[in-house]
């Protein structure tokens, strides 16, 4: 069994549209980022890589690169779980934790957990999507910015 952890931040800004687990989401600020700025994604992507000790989103998908420009990360989710298998690895299970103050995630957290599986060739029962706020503390409780968490549990094909 292989584990990696999987963090991301992204600053809330207006004129972006608001994307998590590769669903869009009903908000008036959006995150920033280089590509569509998906903390969630990319918490998961990173904690993909990291079980499978392959590097970090960055390495793979630098936010130097023009081709990334406005990217739906779901493509980037998609190359790391490619990368993982060819290293002969099984995703087990993901877990994580989107933290945001606003807005409230439960309507959408189902079809998160869809896209993700959908994307990742697992099964929903594989994938949890958790989302909690801040309770008003500091920059995700100011409503400035969005943390993902994520875990990623790896066996051997």
């Amino acid at each position: 069994m292989r584990v990696g952890i999987g963090y991301d931040v992204h600053r809330l800004v207006s004129d972006r549209k608001l994307i998590l687990g590769g669903v869009e989401i009903s908000y008036h600020l959006g995150l920033l980022g280089h590509s569509d700025a998906d903390v969630l994604t990319h918490a998961i992507v990173d904690a993909l890589l990291g079980a499978a000790a392959l590097g970090d989103i960055g390495t793979h998908f630098p936010d130097t690169d023009d081709r990334y420009e406005r990217m739906d990360s779901l493509i980037f989710l998609a190359d790391a779980a490619a990368k993982v298998r060819q290293c002969g690895y099984r995703i087990e299970n993901i877990d994580s934790t989107v933290i945001a103050q606003r807005p409230k995630l439960a309507p959408y957290i189902s079809e998160m957990r869809a896209r993700l599986a959908k994307t990742l060739d697992i099964t929903e029962t594989q994938v949890s999507v958790k989302a909690t706020t801040a309770e008003e503390l500091g920059v995700v409780g100011e409503g400035k910015a969005i943390v993902a968490h994520a875990i990623a549990c790896l066996s051997r094909l």
